[in-house]
């Protein structure tokens, strides 16, 4: 197994260029700009993005295609072994098996990709924009999505990394015939994660893009797909709105159709939190009673990120206390979210 150091060398030495097949050049060319109003460029993701923000910043600063720079921003989680939440050593599902999905958006070509159930390939968010770029469909799931990535010269590796590997074990270790897929343990010293990683951007032509990448709930059912892959759910970018994404149960968002939501409701005049905020309300309202409290407000948290087309920007979350990466002419940073709820 390579080493971290390695991984994160090639990653931010390089970003998505070294792992593009040889004719990515190819690759259709972008429309015109949707407009000529001057915007202010902004990268803005979940909080586990902090690295990449910055590099996709930088990129866009240079002259980069907004889904070229951001999916090099995500590459960096999805190649850290570290990280158990994307990628390589991601948490994986209730068979031990590494399962990813992916899905992009690219605002001046309107054009997207997705792949879901992505096994032995490390980027799945590159996967996607191959989808994208290379055929006349949206979406790849499974075996297909695999055998898709390997023709375009992706190198499958063993995405099962021993930290994550020891944690499937003990997961497994407390399992009984008795369990069910709905049965909810609190039990601390077991990992769980609903891990995933967004980011939208906008460049200084007002051009938008959108990504998201996962490797889904740990200890899964083998084959499920949550809403990173969606298009409309996981992400969504409209070149004369803006962009949307998010992180944590994506079968709530699924639900809503939570990313296009949000993009809707900035196209209605409203500012990227306040869209944020508006969809998390539809969300606590298409909530089964299962995962209410009594109080009525859901035992999950999910968190929403989203760009408008002329940089404004912001994140929002169920209950207080999450926070979003954002990198602009200020530099990275970590910004709180606005929240529905106060914790407590």
């Amino acid at each position: 197994m390579p080493t971290r150091r390695d991984f994160l060398s090639t990653a931010a030495a390089a970003g998505a260029a070294s792992l593009l097949p040889r004719d990515a050049a190819a690759a259709p060319a972008a429309l015109p700009s949707a407009g000529t109003r001057r915007a202010r460029p902004v990268v803005v993701g979940s909080s586990n993005g902090i690295r990449g923000v910055k590099l996709a910043y930088d990129r866009i600063a240079a002259g980069d295609d907004t889904l070229d720079a951001i999916i090099a921003g995500v590459n960096i989680t999805e190649l850290d072994p570290d990280d158990q939440s994307v990628g390589l050593g991601g948490l994986p599902n209730a068979e031990g098996v590494v399962q990813l999905d992916a899905s992009c958006m690219h605002g001046p070509t309107r054009r997207a990709g997705a792949v879901g159930c992505l096994e032995d390939i490390a980027t799945p968010s590159l996967v996607a924009k191959a989808v994208m770029d290379y055929t006349d469909h949206v979406m790849l799931v499974g075996e297909g999505a695999r055998k898709f990535a390997i023709e375009m010269g992706f190198k499958p590796q063993d995405l099962l990394t021993e930290r994550s590997r020891q944690d499937w074990l003990r997961w497994k270790s407390r399992l009984n015939a008795n369990d069910a897929y709905l049965d909810h343990d609190a039990d601390v010293a077991i990992k769980f994660t609903t891990g995933t990683i967004n980011m939208n951007a906008v460049n200084a032509g007002g051009d938008i893009s959108s990504v998201t990448t996962t490797s889904g709930m740990a200890w899964k059912v083998p084959g499920r797909v949550g809403d990173s892959p969606i298009v409309g759910a996981g992400q969504y970018c409209d070149n004369l709105v803006g962009a949307a994404g998010s992180t944590g149960r994506g079968e709530a968002n699924i639900k809503v159709c939570g990313a296009f939501l949000t993009v809707e409701f900035m196209r209605q005049g409203l500012a990227p939190a306040q869209a944020a905020l508006k969809t998390l309300e539809r969300i606590v309202a298409m909530t089964e009673a299962r995962l209410l409290d009594a109080r009525g407000r859901p035992r999950f948290d999910i968190q929403f990120y989203a760009v408008a087309k002329d940089g404004r920007y912001g994140g929002a979350t169920l209950v207080d206390g999450a926070s979003f990466a954002v990198c602009d002419e200020r530099g990275p940073r970590l910004e709180k979210c606005v929240a529905l709820y106060q914790r407590g």
